[in-house]
């Protein structure tokens, strides 16, 4: 069993619109613990992985409803970088670009 993914960061210029993007994107909430850390736009998202699950393939999980790991990110302004690309029997992975340039991979899984 792996360990649980408990801090991430994606920087950016524009936190407003990152927040937008990846909540669309994921469906994530975001929430304030210090509204003003220092200068630093600085907000939290829950996770929601279940328990004992590993890290996995990537910052992100895949977009709801999506068949191809990238194409949502793409039709909300993100880049391709990377796929898709099957790599074991049916689990799908891909790389894309979100507004600000981070780098964020993808991974649609298989049947388990």
């Amino acid at each position: 069993m792996g360990q649980p993914v408990v801090h991430f960061e994606v920087m950016g210029k524009d936190g407003p619109g990152l927040r937008e993007y990846y909540s669309e994107l994921f469906g994530w909430e975001f929430s304030s613990p210090a509204p003003d850390a220092e200068g630093m736009d600085y907000e939290v998202t829950g996770g929601n992985a279940p328990d004992g699950s590993g890290i996995g393939g990537g910052v992100g999980g895949l977009p709801e409803g999506e068949g191809e790991p990238s194409a949502k990110a793409e039709s909300l302004g993100g880049k391709r970088a990377m796929g898709p690309i099957e790599i074991m029997d049916e689990v799908v992975i891909g790389q894309f670009l979100d507004p600000e340039g981070n780098l964020i991979g993808v991974v649609k899984p298989g049947e388990m």
